[in-house]
């Protein structure tokens, strides 16, 4: 993703704020955290942010009056809705008010992400994953030529090296659970499928070593992270 997006946090649960935030960070999405109707409002003013992410309070009629004001600022921000088991007249309400999606809690912090990027795919023009050159420090990754490149060298990558690549690409800088590597890439998470997964890893890391600001890290009993300073 070329060009980086902002995110307005509406979380009255301070914990919860602060872990969007940093997950949000670590996805290459800067973000603004707020837990006061009339705070969050001035902060999209000043600063006009991408996306609204807004969980929904115990009084959630000041909430909609907040998204309502934002979709009237400015009515191509993305405006997405939190909840926890949502009445049917909620759902309605939200849609309402100009919502592109109801996330339910409690949810999966990787789902969150995937789907708000689907939507700035659908509203940003943010380029399709199937077709992507992604830039990973002094590297550039082609995906449709297959090509890893640097300083004028081109190495031309295997299809299941260029897939497993790809998939970290999409989740840069986020832990990637090795299931779910196994799932994307390989199709399923037999034991012969998880020891081939090592080696093509293996192999990445020697194809990436030429760069040190990037990196493939294991996390212990989880799985691994693409790391960039980007």
């Amino acid at each position: 993703m070329k060009e980086k997006f902002s995110i307005l946090l509406f979380e009255q649960d301070e914990n919860v704020g602060s872990m969007l935030q940093e997950y949000m960070h670590m996805g290459n999405i800067s973000s603004g955290t707020y837990s006061d109707h009339e705070d969050a409002y001035k902060a999209f003013v000043d600063e006009n942010f991408t996306i609204c992410l807004i969980s929904l309070s115990q009084f959630p009629d000041k909430d909609f009056s907040l998204a309502k004001k934002i979709k009237l600022n400015n009515s191509n921000t993305v405006l997405i809705f939190m909840g926890a088991h949502p009445t049917i007249e909620i759902l309605t309400e939200a849609y309402r008010t100009g919502a592109d999606d109801f996330i339910r809690k409690p949810f999966i912090l990787e789902e969150l992400y995937m789907r708000i990027m689907a939507i700035l795919r659908r509203t940003h023009g943010v380029k399709s994953q199937d077709d992507q050159v992604y830039k990973l420090g002094k590297y550039t990754f082609d995906t449709h030529k297959q090509t890893l490149s640097i300083g004028g060298k081109n190495t031309k990558l295997t299809t299941k090296e260029c897939d497993l690549l790809k998939f970290m690409c999409e989740n840069m800088n986020i832990l990637v659970v090795r299931e779910d590597v196994l799932k994307n890439v390989w199709k399923n998470d037999s034991f012969y499928n998880a020891r081939s997964m090592d080696v093509y890893i293996t192999k990445l890391r020697r194809l990436l070593k030429e760069d040190d600001s990037i990196a493939i890290i294991n996390v212990h009993g989880k799985g691994y992270k693409l790391l960039t300073n980007q």
